[in-house]
């Protein structure tokens, strides 16, 4: 496991989002690294931002699958433990996660509580991964944030709108 570069103020400081997106510290190794993010029937402004940074040299696929149910490519290395935990506390009809790095290549995949699979990577012109999806059940989602080759640590900026 990796050790976040933020101090416990500075962790403290991220769960007062100003929207129904919360952040809460992982409470043992088994949890996601970043923490947990939920999302509530009041989930307004449709939109919630959160910090964190790549690394880990485990190949995705090797994590959650080669393709996911559409048949897009699960690309990219991470951490074995997801980045985030994503609870959804009612359907979604449509969400979109996206990573910003600033340009780097990164990759993106997401496996749902009965373990279907989602996979991005580059949005249009940009290197950062994306994935814009419809029929989001309620129930915990693992996230995983990677970089297109091994062992690269890039900041970004995971955001999740409705």
């Amino acid at each position: 496991m990796r050790s976040h570069p933020l101090t416990k103020l500075q962790q403290v400081a991220l769960l007062t989002l100003p929207f129904s997106l919360t952040l809460l510290l992982p409470a043992t190794a088994e949890d996601a690294i970043f923490g947990q993010i939920s999302l509530s029937p009041g989930f307004t402004p449709p939109t919630g931002i959160i910090t964190g940074y790549t690394s880990g040299s485990t190949s995705l696929p090797a994590i959650v699958a080669n393709n996911d149910y559409k048949g897009n490519k699960c690309l990219g290395f991470a951490d074995k433990a997801p980045d985030y935990k994503m609870v959804l506390q009612q359907d979604f009809s449509k969400l979109q996660v996206s990573i910003n790095s600033g340009g780097k290549d990164t990759t993106l995949a997401i496996m749902g509580p009965d373990r279907k699979i989602r996979c991005g990577d580059d949005t249009g012109s940009s290197k950062d991964a994306s994935i814009v999806d419809t029929n989001w059940k309620a129930g915990d989602y693992s996230i995983w944030v990677g970089s297109i080759e091994p062992g690269n640590q890039w900041n970004y900026k995971l955001t999740v709108q409705q």
